[in-house]
């Protein structure tokens, strides 16, 4: 961990007690690291920006609100403007369309980081080990499991990286796998 995303965590940490959200932003910015490394960006840059894009939403749960009190503090603690430019693009409310790697990455992998994880909690094992492209592309195919997720939200996210939807879903499953325990996705005692 660099330290940009060491300042991240500890951020991240002051605004959100719940242990879902944090779990949320840490696979965000697991995500967000490994698409770094695979597209040599600053991986340090990228997983900092996973770990803050919803550090309001506990406090700040409204479209008027989120991400934007966040970003008002990020700016006012001297956050960089690519980093706070960035959080305000994985709003589609924002007004801040996602343009560079980093945006359309953070988009991406938003939603799509969630439902793996809500995939993994499904399975009777709940381990991230047990969760491959196929039994993601199901889950997505039934409207009911997970259904605050927009799946063309995903659809759209790969589309704008430019990559084939299973190799994004592959990809973020290889990046949750990476940090199981943090996660808690490491599975429960048989």
């Amino acid at each position: 961990m660099g330290k940009l995303s060491e300042r991240a965590l500890a951020t991240l940490h002051e605004w959100v007690q719940s242990e879902s959200l944090r779990k949320h932003c840490y696979a965000v910015a697991d995500s967000m690291k490994h698409f770094a490394q695979l597209r040599g960006e600053d991986v340090d840059l990228w997983e900092a920006v996973g770990l803050l894009h919803d550090m309001d939403y506990e406090r700040h749960p409204t479209a008027d609100e989120h991400p934007f009190k966040g970003v008002e503090w990020l700016r006012a603690n001297g956050w960089s403007e690519e980093v706070c430019r960035a959080i305000l693009s994985h709003a589609d409310y924002s007004g801040v369309n996602p343009e560079t790697p980093l945006e359309k990455t953070l988009r991406a992998v938003d939603e799509l980081s969630g439902f793996v994880i809500a995939v993994a909690l499904v399975r009777p094992s709940k381990r991230i080990e047990d969760v491959d492209l196929s039994s993601v592309k199901k889950k997505m195919k039934d409207k009911a499991f997970a259904r605050a997720v927009n799946r063309d939200d995903i659809r759209h996210g790969a589309e704008d990286l430019g990559l084939p939807l299973d190799d994004v879903i592959t990809h973020v499953i290889e990046a949750l796998k990476s940090d199981a325990p943090r996660l808690g996705l490491t599975g429960v005692p048989a």
